[in-house]
This record gives C-alpha cells, sequence and structure tokens, in this order.
C-alpha cells in the first residue's frame, strides 16, 4: 500500500498556523519599526526599553507573587477537596461538588463581577489580597479535578496495609498516600499557577490601585503604539522563558 503524505502535511499546516504567529511576534521584537509592518532593520532598542521599564517589573513581580502562592493554597485546598469528595458520599458532598465545579463553568466576567459585588458588599479594599483570593476561588477547581482523577486510580488498600505493618494513620498518609498523589497534585499546581499568571478579565474587576498585574500592564500599553515595540520583546522574553522550563521539565521526566 503506497504511503501517504496527507497526514504528515495537514500537521505541518496545523503546526505553522498555530507557532507562525509567534514567529512573527519575535522578529518583530528586533524590528526597529514601531508598527512592525515593514522591515526596517535590526535593533536592541526595545529590549534596552524594556529593561529599563521597571513599572513592567513591578507588573511581573505582583503577577509572579500572586501566582506562587495562589497556587500553592489551591494545591492544599484541591487536595483536601478531592480526597473528601472522594472518600465520602452524601447531599452534603452533592452540594460540594457542585460549588468546585461552578467556577469551572461560569463566565469570567460574571465570575469577576461577582466576586467584585462580595468585597465591596463586605467592605473589603480591592487590592493585592483580593486578587488572591479570586484567583485561589478559580485555581481550587482545576486542582480538585486533576487530583480527583488521580484518586480514582488510586489503591486505597495500601493505607490499610501500611497500618498493618504497625504505621499510625498519619505515618500511612505521608508515607503513602501523599507521595502516590504528588505528580496529580503537581500537575494541578501547575495549571493553577498558568491560569493564575495569564488571568485578565476576573483580575480586572477585583484589582486596585498599586496591583497591577502583568496581564493588566500589558492590556495597557497595547492602547498606545509607542509600547507595541515592548510588547513584543516581553512576550519573547516569556516564550523563551517558557520553551526552557519545558526542556528542563522534560528533562527531569527522562530521568526519573
Amino acid at each position: 500500500m503506497k504511503r501517504s503524505w496527507l497526514p504528515a502535511v495537514i500537521t505541518c499546516g496545523v503546526i505553522f498556523f498555530l507557532f507562525a504567529p509567534l514567529g512573527v511576534l519575535v522578529v518583530n521584537s528586533f524590528n526597529a519599526s514601531r508598527f512592525g509592518g515593514e522591515w526596517e532593520g535590526f535593533t536592541w532598542n526595545w529590549y534596552e526599553k524594556l529593561w529599563a521599564a521597571g513599572d513592567v517589573w513591578e507588573s511581573l513581580w505582583i503577577t509572579l507573587k500572586i501566582a506562587v502562592s495562589a497556587s500553592l493554597a489551591a494545591m492544599v485546598l484541591g487536595t483536601l477537596a478531592a480526597y473528601a469528595l472522594h472518600r465520602f458520599r452524601s447531599w452534603l458532598q452533592n452540594v460540594h461538588h457542585m460549588l468546585i465545579t461552578l467556577p469551572l463553568v461560569m463566565p469570567d466576567i460574571l465570575m469577576g463581577m461577582s466576586l467584585l459585588a462580595l468585597f465591596v458588599l463586605t467592605g473589603v479594599e480591592t487590592g493585592l489580597l483580593t486578587i488572591w483570593i479570586a484567583h485561589v476561588t478559580f485555581c481550587l477547581s482545576f486542582v480538585t479535578m486533576v487530583v480527583l482523577g488521580r484518586l480514582q486510580d488510586f489503591d486505597f488498600t495500601l493505607l490499610d496495609a501500611a497500618r498493618d505493618l504497625g504505621a499510625t494513620q498519619a505515618k500511612a498518609v505521608k508515607k503513602v498516600l501523599v507521595p502516590l498523589l504528588l505528580p496529580g497534585v503537581l500537575a494541578g499546581g501547575l495549571l493553577a499557577f498558568t491560569l493564575s499568571i495569564d488571568d485578565y478579565v476576573i483580575t480586572f474587576f477585583v484589582s486596585g490601585p498599586g496591583t497591577t498585574t502583568l496581564p493588566l500592564r500589558v492590556a495597557s500599553m497595547m492602547k498606545t503604539s509607542r509600547s507595541l515595540p515592548m510588547i513584543n520583546a516581553l512576550s519573547t522574553l516569556l516564550i523563551a522563558s517558557t520553551f526552557l522550563v519545558a526542556v528542563c521539565s522534560s528533562r527531569l521526566q527522562r530521568r526519573l
């Protein structure tokens, strides 16, 4: 039977369609043209301006602080929620499951408006704390679902075996349950980190003065033509960082 080249052509076309915009963005980050419509020569000028833009790096630091802390909190709360949903059956757990699933299907704009209304009603001033609470709220659901999938394949007789061998309940959880669930917990944490660092809509509603995250900063920079090339430079650095993290993760998985 003659081998068909159609699947390879379609695959290459899809890859080109997905990554061509990123290639254009990277090229324009070195383009002397302010608008990127045509090539006017190679330059490092936009990276130099980006390096001197203190407000951008401040926004990046705020974004990383929120993403890391919200991901850690979501990992702990999501793991506990997944364990409770998997081990117990009652009407209360049905309500619990509905509340966990709700942020997954609720539009971001509706969730942002509802959280803002809650903060205004309770008199909480919008700022770093309200952004953190909002991010934990929607990251929690994703971590719970990932860990819940891991628990569905977990053999709880291993805990009984550990107890029979003399381990206490706490030690069995620490030595058996936690290590076996750790890959799912880390996967959920990475997903939560990605969603948190990339969120714009919900953060837009619950942010306050002095708490501008990187997506909000980029959105404001896009309104002025002078800042457009700096966005290309910043995006190129983020793409390079993501690529390095992916390569390190792949090599680490091979070693393990």
